[in-house]
């Protein structure tokens, strides 16, 4: 049911919703912007590419942000009128393309440890023991959050508002599955950490060491900076459930949650298809440069002998 008011007291509501709105807008704009950008790179080392399952993840990924962000926007527009069905489509939309899109992301990241750990088949088994009760457990909660969250367009003073209305159950419920991220950020990171500390110590006692070091160095940049990220926007969500900041319309919280969305969309629709063309584009590079058959996706060592994996990236 709409709700229509011209009272002053809803004017805070308005001023936070046309602030958060801004936010809205430049997490859309970064998305677009990031496509527009690497799309010359995307159409070399993806679509030109002999398709593989990593393929088809970018793509998933890359293209199930261009209409996400459109959804968050016209879901925050206060100049955008939506009804209570479409408001409820879209945040189900919203809610459902976060639950999909974030254990894709998991099976990238899976993918990039298993090629770190020189595919060792005890790595594969603890993160798929780890990556699947995760994942069905964020599903469940999703499932349970749909049901307790409903849309409502208010127009205020002229402004068109798509609020959505929920109980405590929801917080809490939300709340476990930003502490499940959190977790799994945090251990992808440790893991990451371990093994290229393990691997920089291999490397100074290898007498080729300075051009083994850069492409090491180059492949380290490009995983760190997603893992780092993933964990930084994981602790930055956790903390949005403190009293002082949920379910807050001071202009404080609502710039943290603007922050946050726009983090989000970089780190999921950004940041997560750059980490398989970053790695694709350094294996095309080194092909180039040493005249080399063999995908270069990975740099292990075992026994002080440098080895290429060719890895599904």
């Amino acid at each position: 049911m709409t709700l229509v008011s011209d009272e002053p007291k809803w004017w805070p509501l308005i001023n936070s919703y046309r602030l958060c709105s801004y936010f809205l807008v430049a997490s859309f704009t970064a998305v677009v912007y990031d496509w527009a950008l690497t799309f010359g790179q995307e159409v070399e080392l993806i679509w030109s590419q002999r398709w593989s399952c990593m393929t088809i993840l970018y793509i998933s990924v890359r293209y199930a942000g261009l209409p996400y962000a459109v959804a968050v926007v016209l879901s925050g527009l206060p100049s955008v009128s939506v009804s209570d069905g479409v408001s409820n489509v879209m945040y189900l939309a919203q809610n459902w393309m976060t639950v999909v899109i974030i254990p894709i992301l998991c099976v990238i990241v899976s993918n990039r440890l298993y090629a770190m750990y020189r595919q060792s088949r005890k790595m594969l088994v603890f993160l798929i023991a780890i990556f699947l009760p995760v994942t069905i457990t964020c599903v469940v909660l999703a499932a349970i959050v749909n049901i307790h969250v409903s849309g409502e367009e208010y127009i205020l003073s002229g402004t068109y508002l798509c609020r959505y209305d929920s109980n405590g159950v929801v917080e809490l419920l939300i709340s476990m599955t930003w502490i499940l991220c959190t977790v799994w950020g945090v251990l992808v990171l440790c893991l990451a950490v371990w093994i290229v500390v393990k691997y920089f110590r291999e490397v100074q006692q290898l007498s080729t060491r300075g051009t083994i070091t850069n492409c090491f160095i180059v492949l380290t940049k490009i995983h760190m900076i997603y893992f780092v990220f993933s964990v930084a926007v994981f602790s930055i969500g956790l903390a949005g459930f403190s009293p002082k900041l949920y379910n807050s319309s001071s202009v404080g919280a609502e710039v943290y949650d603007g922050v946050l969305q726009i983090l989000l969309l970089v780190q999921m629709f950004v940041l997560g298809p750059r980490l398989i063309l970053g790695v694709r584009e350094r294996d095309t590079q080194l092909a180039v440069n040493t005249d080399a058959g063999p995908s270069f996706t990975t740099i292990i060592f075992q026994e002080h002998d440098l080895v290429s994996i060719s890895g599904d990236v």
